[in-house]
């Protein structure tokens, strides 16, 4: 299995630098298959970090114009962790510029089409308990600092080891660590009155 996981960020990385090279040359065509390819994943990221869509997409355009205009200076094994440093780069810029606050700081999570079909013999009670279950983890994250949300993401959603995140981030791998260690401890304590329906 993890051998097969390999094996397909290898294909990744080898598809995405041949679409840099082509756009490096060039075809727009392969520069917008990237974006095609990226856009969705990056939505969903800057939006949980910057709580608002409309800034959300903000960042995520930002960031498909800085990575176009900054396109040679890519050299790193992996284009998705090189653009999402630069998405999170733009994300904090609309974080300093947007003072909104929005009143659904996650709305995706409220929204079906993000949800996937619901089997037909689920209980209506089963749905409601996940979605009150949703929105305290969505209400939790809002009142961690965005350094400890940007670093529990990228660690425990996308997946990225420490030492992508200190690269990405700009920090050391100590401070990710130290992030994501108070990040999940702010966590434990302001979801701790939700303990009972945070159980299976």
């Amino acid at each position: 299995m993890e051998d097969r996981t390999r094996q397909g960020a290898s294909e990744q990385h080898a598809r995405d630098r041949a679409l840099v090279e082509r756009a490096l040359d060039g075809d727009l065509d392969a520069f917008n298959r990237l974006v095609e390819l990226y856009q969705d994943y990056l939505f969903a990221l800057t939006v949980r970090v910057v709580n608002d869509r409309e800034a959300a997409a903000d960042a995520v355009q930002e960031a498909f114009f800085s990575a176009y205009r900054n396109l040679s200076r890519f050299r790193g094994d992996s284009f998705r962790s090189w653009l999402t440093r630069i998405a999170l780069n733009a994300a904090t810029d609309v974080l300093r510029y947007r003072k909104r606050r929005p009143a659904d700081p996650y709305p995706e999570w409220e929204d079906e089409a993000w949800q996937p079909p619901a089997d037909d013999s689920e209980a209506p009670e089963r749905t409601a308990i996940l979605r009150s279950r949703s929105r305290a983890i969505a209400s939790a994250m809002e009142r961690i600092t965005t350094d400890q949300r940007t670093a529990i993401l990228l660690f425990d959603v996308e997946g990225y080891d420490y030492h992508e995140i200190a690269e990405m981030t700009g920090v050391s791998l100590g401070t990710v660590k130290s992030r994501i260690h108070r990040g999940r401890l702010a966590l434990r304590e302001l979801l701790l009155p939700e303990m009972e329906l945070l159980q299976d």
